[in-house]
């Protein structure tokens, strides 16, 4: 299996053709079409961008991008069933893509308007888990998730409001990686909560995931022989299921650990809520709302209820966060946890969709309130795939720490 930086480099040399990429991965794209990864295939224009494509450090690497963020002359639809337009331009991260030699080949499945951490409710439906096609990806990134763990594309983009990125990368067994806020330009990309909107990548490894993120914002690597790591030990982390148990204690069996207690669950929790839901009341204002699917419409309903106090006051209370949680990261090189408490559930658990989306972000919206970043990378397991997550107080740091821990895995 190539990495992206073999890829590119093989392209750049001559050595390896573009263009029998891209229809390696169209190919894969229309035989794993029943997982409904993919929302839309740009056959022609990839295969015309792939003539082109043999500069750049992602010089001639096929890729997906999440269908809330502006690609031009590809459908822009958010997977809902109100909007039916064509974008009219790149978005920030589109037009640094393709500067770095990348080859665009469609649009991969979001939970609508990225308002859902299922990967289920879209105007083509459920995305399905590769692993399992009865279960769910998770999301709302969850055609990057797919389709990265089926072999269609080494690289995707996606967004991460709450845990969209690393949700659905650790339900489908690859690395999701949400770099520190406004690492990745979010201009163009179709927001949730301004406050809390990320750009991140999906990917195979985590040299992958780092390169990527450096090839678009020239950022640099960087190393670590035996990192500080800490243990959450906060109750609510530590609280999972059997499978994700069993592969959590066999991995934290090779490192070396400090507990650590990350700033209150339930406080981090509540700020997270109350900062998203009027921002994302006012993003879908005088909207279609009625034609959204049904748990999108009810999570604008009870977002409409948050009232302004506590919009300005989770405001400080995120400053806050932001300063105490910073301040514990100086103390280590990485915070452990697990990415998601609970293996892929069953597309027929949805009967009780509250509940599985409180279960799926339980671990995953600190980061997103404070900013730093976190990258989740597969456990080795004999069932389905299980998510570690790295937390660091700054990209260079939380890639050293995540490749460190996988060369040890």
């Amino acid at each position: 299996m190539r990495s992206l930086e073999q890829i590119a480099a093989q392209v750049r040399a001559g050595e390896l053709d573009p263009v029998e990429l891209v229809e390696q991965a169209l190919r894969r794209a229309e035989e794993t079409s029943g997982l409904n990864a993919v929302v839309h295939l740009d056959a022609e224009g990839a295969r015309r961008a792939a003539k082109q494509a043999r500069h750049g450090p992602l010089a001639g690497v096929p890729v997906l991008v999440k269908e809330i963020i502006e690609v031009e002359g590809m459908p822009y639809r958010c997977g809902s069933a109100a909007m039916d337009g064509i974008a009219g331009r790149d978005a920030e991260v589109v037009s640094r893509l393709r500067a770095a030699g990348a080859v665009i080949i469609g649009l991969s499945h979001s939970h609508e308007f990225a308002y859902g951490c299922t990967g289920t409710s879209n105007r083509v439906g459920p995305c399905r888990n590769p692993h399992d096609r009865s279960r769910m990806t998770g999301g709302s990134s969850s055609g990057a998730g797919a389709a990265v763990a089926a072999g269609v594309v080494p690289l995707a983009i996606g967004t991460d409001t709450a845990g969209s990125v690393r949700i659905p990368a650790a339900l489908c067994g690859v690395v999701g990686y949400k770099p520190a806020r406004d690492t990745l330009p979010v201009d163009g990309v179709f927001p949730l909560s301004q406050s809390q909107d990320h750009v991140g990548v999906l990917t195979r490894t985590v040299a992958d995931a780092v390169y990527a993120v450096n090839a678009l914002t020239g950022g640099t690597t960087a190393t670590v022989d035996r990192p500080r790591l800490g243990l959450a030990s906060n109750p609510e982390y530590l609280d999972y299921d059997e499978e994700v148990g069993k592969a959590w204690s066999q991995a934290m069996e090779l490192f070396e650990t400090t507990p650590v207690e990350l700033p209150d669950w339930a406080a981090t929790l509540k700020t997270a809520v109350d900062l998203q839901g009027p921002e994302a009341v006012a993003n879908h204002a005088g909207r279609a709302i009625a034609t959204y699917q049904p748990d999108v419409q009810q999570r604008l309903r009870d977002a409409a209820e948050v009232p302004a106090w506590r919009y300005v006051q989770a405001q400080a209370e995120a400053a806050d966060l932001t300063i105490a949680f910073g301040d514990l990261l100086q103390t280590v090189d990485g915070v452990l946890l697990p990415t998601v408490p609970v293996v892929a559930p069953l597309l027929e658990s949805l009967v009780d969709e509250a509940a599985v989306r409180a279960q799926l972000m339980r671990h995953t919206r600190l980061t997103n309130v404070t900013g730093f970043p976190a990258v989740s990378i597969p456990l080795p397991t004999a069932g389905l795939p299980v998510g570690l997550q790295i937390i660091a107080r700054d990209n260079q740091t939380a890639g050293a720490v995540a490749a460190w821990i996988e060369r040890q895995l």
